[in-house]
């Protein structure tokens, strides 16, 4: 399983999680197995200044996630990574590493929570 989470530097698994999935500078690809970490890559995100609706989860289908990880995200942009199917997994914060594991313990919400406002996610949370 690949997880994609949005990133705020390009720390790997120590990287805060970034509050928006599309505004982000970063991505990291956590690839799974068991329950081992065999891989972790950080990618620039090529969207980072400017996203047009449905570039960004183009861009992670094309990167092999199965899931995204983020702070938030709105419903245009969940409905999008569904289509793909990537599963969506909002609410996070903290650490990229501590949101792979409230994912992994069912503890963040698959559902929309943008209210537009970017810098402020509160409803996910």
């Amino acid at each position: 399983m690949r997880i994609a989470v949005s990133a705020e530097s390009d720390s790997g698994l120590e990287s805060k999680v970034s509050p928006h999935f599309g505004r982000c500078p970063y991505y990291v690809l956590v690839d799974l197995e068991g329950d081992g970490v065999p891989q972790v890559t950080t990618i620039t995100n090529p969207y980072y200044s400017n996203h047009q609706p449905g570039q960004v989860p183009a861009f992670i289908r094309s990167q092999g996630a199965d899931v995204m990880v983020s702070g938030g995200m709105g419903a245009r942009a969940t409905a999008f990574f569904s289509q793909y199917g990537i599963e969506v997994a909002t609410g996070a914060s903290g650490t990229v590493a501590e949101a792979i594991k409230r994912y992994l313990r069912g503890e963040l919400s698959g559902e929309a929570c943008c209210s537009g406002d970017h810098e402020q996610h509160s409803s996910c949370h």
